[in-house]
């Protein structure tokens, strides 16, 4: 399967509508809006064109030749302006294939590249086991969960947070290990 990352563009326009609407938001910040709108996404691609390779890194992912999602990178701003946070959605039918994984790994290489940081921040709900996998597989080490942080449609979860830092490789070794609720995170 070839995946790609790719500028946005209003062409995409329709798409990033349907994929919007379509994407499983069990574990979504809620600033994603629902339904997904044309007004949204005439905002959001506003947004991206002024961010994009300014403060911020977005791209669709591209999975043989069809968008299946999004992917980006944002700078933060005052005293983390060196930090920036990684978030990404694809469509569900196309999870668990690779696809997310991969696409980590090159929007990281681009972000590192483009945007003036030293540090790339994963903040995932601790049940969201594919997120984490995701990213201890692209070398993002968990270095601590804030417990009870995160109120989602009646639920309380912790939040687990990753980092990675540019040129950090896990070599198949064990990065951080954190012990909350007894259990043990590794890199595979």
């Amino acid at each position: 399967m070839k995946i790609e990352l790719q500028k946005w563009s209003f062409e995409d326009k329709e798409t990033l509508i349907t994929i919007c609407n379509s994407i499983d938001r069990s574990y979504l910040a809620g600033r994603i809006p629902n339904p997904y709108t044309e007004e949204s996404a005439d905002w959001w691609l506003n947004m991206v064109g002024k961010s994009d390779g300014k403060n911020a890194v977005f791209r669709k992912i591209v999975a043989d030749g069809k968008i299946v999602g999004n992917i980006s990178v944002e700078q933060k701003e005052d005293v983390y302006c060196k930090n920036s946070e990684i978030g990404y959605f694809l469509l569900p039918e196309r999870c668990s294939k690779g696809i997310m994984t991969e696409a980590v790994k090159k929007i990281c290489e681009i972000a590192f590249q483009e945007l003036d940081v030293i540090r790339i921040t994963g903040r995932v709900y601790e049940p969201n086991i594919a997120s984490r996998k995701v990213l201890e597989k692209n070398d993002f080490s968990l270095e601590g969960v804030l417990r009870n942080a995160v109120f989602k449609n009646g639920e309380i979860y912790n939040l687990c947070m990753y980092g990675k830092l540019e040129g950090d490789r896990a070599n198949g070794c064990l990065l951080y290990t954190s012990d909350a609720a007894d259990d043990r995170i590794s890199v595979d």
